[in-house]
């Protein structure tokens, strides 16, 4: 797989002539997986290279900002899956004020003249350019080869991002993993947080979410896997005293996780974390790369009176989901 930059003035084009597709790919779910196959098998029977075109923030992000929809895959995730999926490159389209402002003669431009395109396969609902001024009969009019896919059903309703978002912030984990094809997770780095868990017998790993907000919130039960190495190995070799609770890979820990802004933390500026607990692990995690697959929704964010109630409440909380994982030796779902 290579990775394009595409910007309105400026941008790397391919040689090779391609079939593309075009979106948000939020989530890279069944809907999308299922473009995606459509856009390699025209590319196989045609001799093309695929592309998958994406764009970076997503346009609601950059009109809406903070109000937008939250993410449910970051660029890294996204990149990753699409690259999982097997197609030939993948260009980020950097969406500001100039390519928002892009007609759609000027969008078809690009796809022509920096990717290639000779084919697309597009949603059945696709729009693009200034005022969304351009369809799929306006890129066939234009002079590419277009394919419109359906969409995606599952239980008689739509596949969607849009689906998926209520899907995770409602809790119903299981029904998530079946329309994404996979478990929901979120990868990122360890960072510094302010350490107040170990004030309270409940140190966390604070792991950088890279998007604005997540789309759930609460307490879980987690399967946290290493990116780089054993997370297993990693915190025997610093602690062999405390090995943790073993997850459902060879290599990962489960886990109590927190996404949300902590209200019962007093903060001059609440912001949103991903925080986990490993119960009966000390070790420096620091700097490594972390995938947090969530199994087991609890409940949200409770604002507790004081600190001695929330280390309570947290202790209660690891307590039912140390519970949760002793009653499913296997993967829930």
């Amino acid at each position: 797989m290579k990775l394009l930059r595409l910007n309105a003035l400026n941008s790397h084009s391919v040689s090779e002539k391609t079939a593309v597709t075009i979106g948000n790919f939020d989530g890279v779910h069944l809907g999308h997986q299922a473009m995606i196959k459509q856009l390699k098998s025209v590319a196989e029977k045609q001799n093309l290279k695929s592309v998958v075109m994406i764009f970076e923030p997503q346009p609601l992000e950059y009109f809406k900002g903070y109000d937008a929809p939250p993410r449910i895959s970051s660029l890294r995730e996204k990149v990753e899956y699409l690259t999982e999926l097997g197609v030939d490159y993948i260009a980020v389209a950097k969406f500001d004020h100039t390519f928002r402002s892009l007609t759609a003669e000027a969008f078809a431009d690009i796809l022509k003249e920096k990717l290639n395109a000779q084919h697309l396969v597009l949603g059945d609902d696709f729009h693009f350019g200034k005022n969304r001024q351009g369809n799929s009969e306006f890129l066939h009019n234009y002079g590419f080869e277009v394919t419109n896919l359906n969409t995606i059903a599952l239980d008689g309703e739509r596949v969607s991002s849009t689906r998926i978002r209520q899907t995770l912030l409602a809790g119903d984990l299981a029904l998530a993993a079946q329309l994404l094809g996979r478990p929901y997770s979120i990868t990122g780095r360890v960072q510094y947080g302010d350490q107040i868990g170990r004030t309270i017998d409940f140190p966390t790993i604070n792991i950088r979410l890279n998007r604005h907000k997540p789309c759930l919130k609460g307490i879980y039960g987690v399967d946290v896997i290493c990116e780089t190495e054993s997370l297993k190995d990693k915190v025997i070799a610093d602690s062999a005293a405390q090995t943790g609770i073993a997850g459902y890979d060879p290599t990962s820990l489960f886990g109590a996780g927190h996404v949300g802004t902590r209200p019962a933390i007093k903060q001059a500026h609440p912001e949103w974390r991903l925080e986990v607990h490993f119960p009966d692990v000390s070790a420096n995690l620091y700097g490594l790369l972390m995938r947090v697959t969530f199994l087991n929704y609890l409940h949200g964010e409770k604002d507790y009176p004081s600190l001695e109630a929330l280390k309570a409440g947290i202790d209660d909380d690891v307590e039912k989901l140390l519970e949760f994982r002793r009653n499913h030796p296997t993967f829930p779902f």
